[in-house]
Parts: C-alpha cells; structure tokens; sequence
C-alpha cells in the first residue's frame, strides 16, 4: 500500500502486487504501477522486473511463490506472469472492478478488441497457472474467518477508491498513453 500510494501521488494508475513465498507467505518483493517511467511498468510487470534483478542465490523459483495482484492483470501482465513462470496468481480486484470502480475500462477494451473475449472470459485455470479472485476464495471461509477477511477487504475497498479519486484527477497530467 505505501508503494501504491506513493506511485499515485506521482500520476501512476493504482495497481501493485507482491510476490510471497508459499511456505512462510513472506515477502519476496512488492512492487507498484510506474507507468509515468515506462508504459510497460504495469505494476505486475514492474514487480517481475525486481524479482528477476534479485540475484539469482537469493530469488526463490517461481513455482515456490504466490503471486498476488492488486487488480486481475491485464493481458500483457498475464503474458509475463505466464513467460517467468508463475504456476498461480492471485488477485483482489477484477475487470469490472477496475473499469467500474476505477474508471479504467482498458483490460476489457483489449481483451475484447485484440482477443474477441468479452467481460474478460480468458481460462483463469490453463497449462500454465491458475488464477484466483480472492473476493470469491473469501466466501468459500467459515464465518468467523470470512467476516474478518470481508471487513479487510471494505477497507481496502475504501483506501482504493480514494487512490483512485487522485489518479483520476491528477492523469491528464501524466503522459501514460492509456491513461
């Protein structure tokens, strides 16, 4: 969250991930959005750029890691997170999330105009990885666990929504091309 934070005062989107081990859930490393540096520094993709300038001794293999993304990754993250490796990824906000909440329509618009997938239809579980929608793993919980999870997740819902409030008044000011 701090990186987000400080990637949106700076006029990058809103979106982040992180990258944990699977056995003790601790952090690899965490990245956000930065975008006003290069285009291609989706936060997913930034954040594999700082894993793989890990040195090689001390990165973890991609098998051995959850990836988890702030928002579903659109199809170039999901072309990276499938090219390093990573069997799994998780995330919090979906496409309708993004272009709804967020007023950042373009994931769909992609997948829709360069793929033909409408509402984001790509096989979420492939040869490659599968893919997990942590709002809906939550639902799954017992009632105690899920309660605690949901209330989590409201605030974050509301953290996000004010980042978005300052990206979205502060990006004609950027040169993002999608902004």
């Amino acid at each position: 969250m701090p990186l987000t934070r400080a990637g949106v005062a700076l006029g990058n989107k809103l979106f982040g991930a992180a990258i944990l081990r699977k056995d003790d859930l601790s952090l690899v490393v965490a990245d956000t959005n930065n975008e006003i540096d290069n285009p291609l520094w989706h936060g997913e993709v930034h954040t594999l750029k700082k894993f793989y300038e890990l040195p090689s001794d001390q990165r973890p293999e991609p098998n051995d890691c959850i990836f988890f993304a702030t928002h579903e990754p659109c199809s170039l993250c999901l072309s990276a997170i499938t090219w390093t490796g990573f069997d799994n990824f998780y995330y919090l906000f979906g496409y309708t999330d993004t272009a709804d909440r967020f007023n950042i329509p373009h994931d769909l618009n992609i997948l829709e105009q360069v793929f033909k997938v409408k509402g984001g239809a790509y096989a979420r579980e492939n040869d490659f990885w599968k893919s997990f929608d942590l709002r809906q793993l939550i639902t799954g919980l017992d009632e105690d666990v899920r309660l605690t999870l949901e209330a989590r997740v409201k605030a974050l819902e509301k953290i996000y929504a004010e980042l978005s409030d300052g990206y979205q008044s502060s990006k004609e000011d950027s040169n993002i091309p999608l902004s």
